[in-house]
């Protein structure tokens, strides 16, 4: 019986017909799977199932998801994070999620924003499950190491957050409340880890820009990944240096956004889930 797959155009595109015939004869198609989304078991022969494609510089690899998760789609990720993908996958154990305390997680030093100013400053990312009305919705908050300056300015002023609101982003005065979507960005995810903030493209028909990219992709919390993917929707929180820090446990972040919310220095966004 031939597998339930979906093989979306893009995904065709780049393996080409014959390779997607096959596939979707079932010749090249696995049966059991780990779900490249929300890393639990499915079976093409069962459920209907999407090919995902994840493109490097040299390398490409072809993985599946169910469909309910993700659609069938190409993902572009750093030749690195590839590699460390193809090992996990071509490893004789599955590999197992690595521990992250109290439902959160810190990135190491990400990019500058897409307009730093000439003062340079990394982004901090905590990722965490926020309470919105009765459901929990998944977070990710950034907060520079110092101040923002706008391009051209010599001035000691932080323009982080004027920026963001150029962009679309909106302040925040009540984090029980949700965001407003915010057009062209989205939150890239792959391999269930979080990868990087995308803003939209500089060019009509270009591709999408990270605005904050993980140096090593961000290892996410089984709760986490399944709010967002439930949801298809990631919220996106910005405050200035100093305004938030690393909270230790969830309650504390929200406590923190909350004190930010209420001075006025925090903005966001709604973003969808791209990728997986």
């Amino acid at each position: 019986m031939p597998p339930y797959l979906d093989v979306s155009d893009a995904v065709r595109a780049e393996i080409g017909d014959e390779e997607a015939e096959r596939l979707l004869a079932g010749e090249n198609a696995p049966g059991p799977y780990d779900c490249t989304s929300c890393r639990t078991p499915g079976n093409t022969h069962q459920e209907r199932t999407s090919t995902v494609l994840f493109v490097g510089e040299e390398t490409a690899v072809l993985a599946f998801a169910h469909a309910a998760c993700i659609p069938s789609q190409v993902v572009t990720v750093s030749e690195d994070q590839l590699q460390g993908a193809v090992r996990t996958i071509t490893a004789t154990e599955p590999q197992q999620p690595q521990p992250v305390p109290a439902q959160q997680t810190h990135a190491p030093a990400g990019h500058t924003p897409a307009e730093p100013g000439p003062r340079q400053a990394v982004l901090g990312v905590t990722c965490g499950q926020v309470l919105i009305g009765d459901s929990l919705q998944a977070a990710v908050v950034v907060e520079p190491t110092g101040p923002i300056a706008r391009p051209g300015s010599d001035g000691p002023g932080d323009d982080f957050l004027p920026l963001l609101i150029e962009q679309g982003f909106m302040p925040v005065t009540d984090v029980s409340r949700q965001p407003s979507p915010v057009t062209g960005w989205s939150v890239l995810m792959a391999m269930g880890q979080l990868h990087a903030i995308l803003q939209p493209p500089t060019a009509p028909g270009s591709q999408p820009v990270a605005w904050w990219q993980a140096h090593q992709p961000l290892v996410v919390t089984d709760g986490w990944r399944q709010a967002a993917s439930r949801h298809h929707t990631v919220m996106v929180y910005a405050a200035p240096a100093g305004s938030i820090g690393q909270q230790p446990r969830e309650d504390l972040l929200r406590d923190a956004l909350e004190k930010a919310a209420a001075g006025g220095v925090l903005v966001a966004a709604a973003m969808p889930l791209a990728g997986t």
